[in-house]
């Protein structure tokens, strides 16, 4: 059986900062500064979860950010990840315009018109992205891209050589 995760013994400094801590503003800090100084008093992690109505993993992991950084763990990170990058980026802009210009049944789509999600697939298909992405994640690519995306519209065609005449009378 694992040992009981406590707080190392705290300094004067540190346990007067928590205890400033739990006057702050930001509730992340307040309840940072609750679990710490509820360690430091011999609480177990399940206890000081019952006690504050957190679960126990949330004090788990104040106790292991604690240890790590010391009371740089009482500001909250940012939860944005760290290795963001985009999948279509500058090399793919060509290739991106020659796909969209051409019809996506060339690609074995199952009609003539683009969606985004259609353009997600054959560019995973294509090995273009790692994974599929969604069609959101493609509008954002195309418009970083400086490509416009616009909704799909459907044009009436007709292989009768004098129908451009009999529209034109139809509707004009």
């Amino acid at each position: 059986m694992k040992p009981p995760s406590f707080v190392r013994t705290l300094s004067a400094a540190e346990r007067q900062q928590l205890q400033a801590g739990l006057r702050a503003t930001e509730a992340f800090t307040v309840r940072r500064c609750q679990i710490l100084l509820a360690s430091a008093q011999g609480l177990r992690p399940p206890q000081i979860a019952r006690n504050l109505s957190c679960a126990v993993g949330t004090v788990h992991y104040a106790l292991r950010a604690f240890a790590r950084e010391g009371l740089a763990c009482l500001q909250e990170k940012s939860s944005r990840p760290h290795s963001v990058h985009p999948y279509l980026d500058e090399p793919f802009t060509d290739a991106l315009k020659d796909l969209l210009h051409r019809s996506p049944r060339l690609y074995g789509q199952p009609t003539s018109l683009w969606t985004l999600g259609r353009v997600a697939q054959v560019c995973y298909a294509k090995g273009w992205t790692p994974r599929p992405l969604t069609g959101e994640a493609i509008r954002q690519a195309l418009k970083r891209l400086g490509i416009r995306w616009r909704r799909a519209k459907h044009w009436i065609t007709s292989p009768d050589p004098a129908y451009a005449r009999k529209k034109k009378r139809a509707t004009g």
